[in-house]
């Protein structure tokens, strides 16, 4: 892989990251529910999704979920489907008030936050459902591979090179929302937010439903 292959990747991976998506939106919800540090492992989660499908593409099983309606209409069925119930859990978050003074501003309720491991998993799930992702993947990657070079170095390459992106971006968007968290004191503005969020993932869901798989060559 020549550094012009890579560079150019590198600004396609920044302007793929930056694109509103699912992602973004998970990032946003989870920043301003449960703060930065907690919308951590989320990301991290995004990023196992990422390299999953980076992988899956690379092997080339993606251009069979491509060719096979049945197997693409799967996948695409099962990732909206998780979003959408993703945003009515975010749509009936529960929300009471500290009653330290310090705190002074709404909070989930303990069994509300979800564990680390459920932050993952939710992250996970939402990239590797997700059949624009694919799409992506298998239509733009093999342009970055030499294909008279070993196949594993630059999966690797292109894979850590995406991932350190989307991290970057991911946790800008969780460390803007958080930010805005002064903002939304009110336990009513609190459930507004979850609820806006949950809508925005639950349409989000819903367009998947309208994704069609590339016409066979």
């Amino acid at each position: 892989m020549t550094f012009a292959t890579w560079i150019t990747f590198f600004f396609a991976a920044w302007v793929i990251a930056v694109s509103p998506g699912s992602g973004a939106v998970l990032s946003m919800s989870h920043g301003l529910s449960y703060g930065v540090k907690r919308t951590s492992a989320t990301i991290a989660g995004l990023q196992a999704g990422l390299l999953l499908i980076l992988l899956i593409a690379g092997a080339g099983v993606g251009s069979i979920l491509l060719a096979s309606e049945v197997a693409f209409s799967l996948v695409k069925t099962v990732g909206a489907v998780y979003l959408m119930y993703l945003g009515v859990s975010q749509w009936r978050v529960r929300v009471a008030v500290r009653p330290d003074a310090e705190a002074a501003q709404p909070a989930l309720q303990p069994s509300a936050v979800p564990s680390l491991r459920k932050r993952f998993l939710t992250g996970f799930l939402t990239n590797v459902t997700n059949p624009k992702g694919i799409i992506f993947m298998v239509a733009v990657l093999p342009q970055f591979i030499t294909q008279h070079a070993p196949l594993l170095p630059q999966l690797l390459i292109l894979g850590v090179t995406m991932c350190g992106v989307d991290l970057m971006v991911m946790h800008g968007y969780a460390f803007a929302a958080s930010a805005m968290q002064r903002f939304f004191r009110d336990p009513r503005m609190v459930r507004r937010q979850n609820r806006f969020f949950g809508g925005v993932l639950v349409a989000v869901g819903a367009a998947l439903f309208f994704v069609k798989r590339a016409p066979a060559a």
